[in-house]
């Protein structure tokens, strides 16, 4: 394969191949079908056909088509059944691979960043990619003092690539759109444009991975890998085998998917507690699973890689997120509203019923009301249907509901977390891991001075 495609003009030249056609012809029909009015849809060989071609380009492209494609696979879960089925296998396979580049861009990248003796540097260095993903690609090697590494080397012209992509990709949200229901596209391409710097820095990254790796370092359920060396364009970390999350959704045992699927939960809630920073990039290509959890060699442990893109919450999730969470529990929709309000969810020029607000709240937050939930495939279904029926109270009142900007990554994050759940079809103690991780979700007891005080 070629070099990763630099031009804009070669670059929009691969997207404007994408089906177009098919979106244009198929929006009116799947809005409707997702809704539940009867529409035609074009068969499930064209809908494979569209799926194939559709993938293929974002994954050869790289960049933030391939960045683009990742984010969207996480939400396949909320697609009905007979259209999501066609998808499954493209996504999986965005999901773990992309064309590598060549071997002598690889060795000319290591060579200006590591050195020209940069191979003394390795004991062993597999000139064959492990893995691919949006702006780089992994190595596997043995650094000069024994250890296995995994050598992360960013892609020459990521940076033009990923914002090229995504500016020609926000031109075609609108047709993209309704491939999933109640999800806005234009919104989630801005926030990954907005990251492009971030994601494209490994020094930043480095930082992120090294503060989980030292936090997690004696934890039974949790391995992030060392960092061991870093650069520019070039990124070292210890190496970690295991069986890859796309792998257990598709194949894993009941005890795996739903093992997985408490670890990622816990993870999602614990890391901004511990760390102070939130792992922003949820989908299955970033995990594994690893034998040798706290039950002995036939438990499971969770890996956890790419750290290029984090949220960072010096204080862990915002209190209000648990506050709100508790109290529509409670069913104390007046205390709910009020937060929402002074939150800036509810902008002030718009007034909303509480127990309408409080109707809309409860379905989403189900998995939290039981002592374990099972995620599924049609359980995400029936929560995006509701928000995208246009005849629903709850999408007239999600439209008057506003995203401010400090939660926008948040809600992302824990949405795709969501949506991978629901993939694993996993049985999780969800509410078990808001009560140990999430600020505000337990209401701590006062003192007797404080209760006087408050009395008072």
């Amino acid at each position: 394969m070629s070099d990763l495609p630099r031009k804009a003009v070669t670059r929009t030249a691969k997207l404007a191949a994408l089906p177009l056609g098919f979106a244009g012809r198929a929006t009116w029909g799947l809005g409707k079908r997702i809704v539940g009015e009867s529409a035609e849809i074009v068969g499930r060989e064209l809908q494979q056909r569209t799926a194939e071609q559709m993938f293929k380009v974002l994954g050869e492209l790289k960049g933030g088509a391939m960045k683009f494609g990742q984010a969207l696979s996480v939400f396949e879960s909320a697609l009905p059944e007979e259209i999501a089925g066609p998808y499954r296998a493209a996504l999986t396979k965005l999901q773990e691979a992309a064309p590598p580049m060549p071997t002598r861009t690889v060795h000319s990248v290591l060579a200006e960043r590591l050195g020209e003796d940069w191979q003394e540097l390795f004991l062993e260095f597999e000139d064959k990619p492990a893995a691919a993903a949006s702006i780089g690609q992994v190595h596997r090697g043995v650094w000069h003092d024994g250890r296995e590494v995994a050598v992360k080397v960013q892609y020459p012209g990521a940076g033009e690539a990923l914002l090229s992509d995504l500016n020609q990709l926000s031109r075609f949200a609108r047709l993209l759109g309704p491939l999933i229901p109640g999800m806005d596209i234009k919104p989630l391409i801005a926030e990954l444009k907005d990251r492009v710097s971030e994601e494209l820095d490994y020094g930043l990254e480095a930082q992120a991975q090294q503060a989980h790796a030292e936090e997690f370092a004696d934890d039974p359920d949790v391995v992030v890998p060392v960092v061991v060396h870093q650069c520019e364009q070039v990124l070292v970390t210890e190496w970690i085998d295991g069986v890859p999350l796309s792998e257990v959704i598709s194949d894993g045992t009941e005890e795996q998917r739903n093992r997985a699927g408490q670890l990622l939960a816990r993870f999602l809630f614990s890391g901004p507690a511990r760390t102070g920073l939130l792992h922003a990039d949820p989908h299955p290509g970033n995990f594994r699973l690893l034998p040798g959890g706290p039950e002995g060699a036939d438990d499971w442990r969770l890996g956890v890689l790419d750290f290029g893109t984090v949220d960072r919450l010096p204080g862990g999730l915002p209190t209000p997120i648990g506050d709100s969470l508790r109290m529509t529990l409670d069913g104390e929709a007046e205390a709910v509203y009020e937060l929402l309000c002074t939150e800036g969810f509810v902008k002030e020029s718009i007034d909303l019923d509480p127990n309408a607000v409080l109707d809309y709240l409860l379905p989403i937050i189900e998995p939290a009301q039981v002592e374990e939930f099972t995620f599924t495939r049609g359980w995400m279904r029936s929560q995006a249907g509701r928000v995208a029926d246009p005849r629903s109270p709850a999408y007239q009142l999600a439209k008057q509901l506003n995203l401010p900007p400090a939660y926008l990554l948040i809600h992302r994050v824990t949405l795709s977390t969501i949506g991978v759940l629901c993939q694993l079809g996993a049985t999780v103690r969800l509410r078990e891991e808001l009560e140990d991780w999430l600020p505000g979700f337990v209401q701590e007891e006062l003192t007797e001075g404080e209760e006087s005080a408050a009395e008072a």
